[in-house]
């Protein structure tokens, strides 16, 4: 039963038909077309293809993208950016401003806790006679390396 049925759609599909324009007051015949319906479906999806395609190259080489709600243009797209770094800044900068605060008001109930954030650092003392050693040895080495190179004097 079934198979009956799907050669009788592909019948349908196949079947010509033949499409007069008459003129009404002579009755004759202006234009013949000879149409099955798989052409019709294709003339119709291809038009439709073709009219989808026309618009959206309208819509997109042409300045009338900047009518589409939420595209905009460049300047106003640049504005946007600024705004929202200056925003972002912004909502830094009052956050830093509430720790601040919170950090005062601790201090001044006395609920502050003080965590340092330096470490211990050992520093070894050197003699007096290593370190004016040292000294006069970075003072030469300082002179010796300017970036100047140096001439010989000439004697007249």
């Amino acid at each position: 039963m079934a198979n009956i049925t799907e050669n009788i759609t592909i019948k349908r599909l196949r079947n010509k038909y033949r499409l007069v324009v008459t003129n009404d007051d002579t009755f004759e015949e202006v234009v013949t077309f000879k149409l099955s319906r798989v052409s019709l479906y294709v003339a119709l999806s291809s038009t439709f293809i073709l009219l989808v395609g026309l618009t959206i190259c309208l819509l997109v080489f042409t300045p009338l993208k900047y009518y589409i709600p939420g595209y905009g243009n460049k300047k106003s797209l640049t504005q946007l950016q600024l705004l929202k770094a200056r925003t972002d800044s912004l909502e830094q900068a009052i956050k830093f401003n509430e720790q601040y605060l919170n950090g005062l008001e601790k201090a001044f109930k006395g609920d502050a806790t003080l965590v340092l954030d330096t470490n211990k650092i050992n520093v070894q003392s050197q003699p007096e006679d290593n370190y004016k050693d040292n000294s006069k040895r970075n003072k030469r080495n300082n002179d010796d390396s300017d970036d100047k190179p140096r001439r010989k004097r000439r004697r007249r």
